[in-house]
């Protein structure tokens, strides 16, 4: 066999190898993000990662040693009541300074036989809620000189 088939034929075998390994790499790392009424009705939800997103309820963050536990309920505008989940953090990283009650969060992981989520990363959302809104009349911080520029 010619030396130009041989090189052709293993340079053929590594692109269609490492393609194979692209594809099947992203599929694995994708994540669906849905709402907990749509994680609910879901047929086999903790079959593939899941991002979830909720408020976190006032008053359930319990904290182990190797885990962080609480609540997450989401308000339906067309129903009275809230959909809640219970959710179990087992993750490597820190909770972020902004997870507390009442807090808005996004939990990656995937949902337990039991009815859990198994999050391995947590979010929370929003931080410029807690900014103050400007009050009326309110001026820029920066003021002209005399030149035209600004500082």
């Amino acid at each position: 066999m010619p030396k130009q088939t041989k090189f052709l034929l293993i340079a053929s075998a590594i692109v269609l190898t490492l393609t194979w390994m692209g594809v099947s790499g992203v599929k694995e790392s994708a994540t669906y993000y849905v709402t907990l009424e749509e994680l609910l009705a879901l047929e086999n939800p903790g079959a593939k990662r899941i991002r979830v997103g909720g408020d976190v309820s006032d008053g359930s963050i319990v904290r182990h040693s190797d885990r962080v536990e609480f609540t997450l309920h989401q308000q339906d505008e067309t129903m009275a009541s809230a959909r809640t989940l219970d959710v179990v953090y087992t993750g490597a990283d820190p909770l972020p300074d902004t997870f507390r009650d009442k807090a808005q969060a996004l939990c990656d992981g995937r949902l337990r036989a039991d009815g859990k989520f198994e999050a391995t990363k947590i979010q929370a959302k929003c931080a410029s809620k807690y900014e103050a809104a400007p009050e009326e009349g309110a001026a820029p911080v920066y003021r002209a000189t005399s030149s035209g520029a600004t500082d």
